[in-house]
């Protein structure tokens, strides 16, 4: 099946709520024409403020609706019709609005009765300021969402159009959104559905002075690769990303930090997961103090004294912490005794699988990779490959050992 035709004749009713967001909505339409999709939009008042109909209608092809008590379309209960008659219901952008009145069961209009009545899978894509995002209303109406089975997709972080401030809360971008879509309709084995996956991935900067730090040559494409290959999979994951210059994959949820200590935070707000997989290229060290200004030369005197303090092991720290996830999956780049370093580090981390790979060569930052899979079991070898492939077949291997751990007596 191709791009193009990978939503062939599926019925997605695409509610638009309210927010400058609402202009994405426009491209989401004729990206999932263009794979086969039949959309019948639905619109929110508020939503009426930002796109119009007649825009969304002459994209979709057919007829927008938007009133609960419509005397043409409530002759024969249409919310219920609408809501029955469609594949999947995506809700773009959702606001915190819209969620807290679906967490509260509110139906009083047109969109909320058929979120109500709709036993089709439901995607919502949030999108609002990064501290209405925060707020812990939006939070326990996002915990509610997701118990009652809704999916997601994003936010991301950004800069927002509407304030000009930064932070989680941009929508996803419509190939996001169909990509999520996707997932959810087309058939295909999808093992790890129901299950949460932490992935970290890239490299840590830890700062010396406001223009220099401590980093290594990761590229972070070996663990996104891993990431989005657990998606497809089914499993709800989260990319705990060091800086890259790689977009946020499709599909999954990104979490963007700079230092080893913002991602053990960020690793640790994410606990319980069923499966962690730490690929992040961690710096080992950082500078006992930060300089507030740039470290300047000066004729005559050599070079500052830079003392190392050890940075948080973030594998060990959580592979023998109580809050273990079943599965712990760690990286051993080495450039010599890489058997004997892994066997090593599986045992000293508490991980169930290390996957390690020689790097004196050019993977990292590289296209292709060979690695060695090091557990209590033995040791499995693979062929060079490229990265998505090593994912892919890594992906394999980790549904694998999570779903025989559930089987386990």
């Amino acid at each position: 099946m191709t791009a193009a035709s990978t939503l062939v004749d599926k019925r997605i009713l695409l509610i638009v709520g309210g927010g400058i967001a609402a202009y994405k909505c426009l491209d989401l339409v004729r990206r999932l024409r263009e794979r086969g999709a039949r959309v019948t939009p639905v619109m929110t008042a508020a939503a009426a403020e930002f796109v119009t109909p007649l825009s969304l209608g002459a994209l979709a092809g057919t007829k927008v609706y938007g009133e609960l008590f419509s005397r043409d379309d409530e002759h024969d209960v249409g919310h219920i019709r609408l809501a029955r008659s469609a594949d999947l219901v995506i809700l773009a952008p959702a606001s915190a609005t819209r969620m807290g009145k679906m967490a509260a069961g509110i139906g009083d209009d047109l969109a909320g009765a058929i979120l109500l009545a709709t036993n089709a899978p439901v995607l919502l894509a949030p999108a609002m300021n990064p501290a209405m995002w925060a707020h812990p209303a939006t939070r326990r109406s996002l915990t509610i969402l997701k118990s009652d089975g809704l999916h997601f997709v994003g936010p991301n972080r950004g800069e927002m159009a509407e304030s000009g401030e930064a932070g989680e809360g941009r929508m996803a971008e419509p190939l996001e959104i169909v990509a999520a879509a996707e997932s959810l309709l087309v058939p295909g084995e999808r093992p790890l559905a129901g299950r949460r996956v932490l992935v970290t991935s890239g490299p840590t900067h830890e700062p010396i002075d406001p223009v220099r730090y401590i980093a290594n040559r990761s590229s972070g494409r070996q663990g996104h690769a891993i990431a989005e290959s657990l998606a497809r999979l089914g499993a709800e994951v989260v990319l705990v990303s060091g800086p890259v210059a790689l977009p946020d994959p499709a599909g999954l949820r990104t979490r963007h930090v700079e230092t080893a200590r913002e991602m053990l935070a960020a690793v640790e707000a994410e606990l319980p997961v069923d499966a962690a997989v730490f690929v992040a290229a961690v710096a080992d060290w950082r500078t006992q103090s930060e300089a507030g200004a740039k470290i300047k030369k000066r004729p005559g005197e050599g070079p500052p004294a830079l003392p190392l303090v050890e940075n948080p092991d973030i594998l060990r720290h959580v592979g023998t912490g109580p809050r273990r996830p079943r599965i712990v999956v760690g990286f051993a780049a080495e450039t010599d005794d890489l058997l004997a370093n892994a066997a090593r580090k599986l045992e000293a981390k508490g991980a169930d699988l290390i996957v390690a790979n020689d790097v004196s060569g050019g993977v990292m930052g590289g296209a292709r990779n060979a690695v060695k899979l090091v557990s209590r079991g033995g040791i499995e070898e693979w062929p060079e490959l490229a990265k998505e492939e090593v994912a892919e077949r890594l992906a394999a291997e980790i549904s694998r050992m999570l779903l025989e751990t559930e089987r386990a007596p």
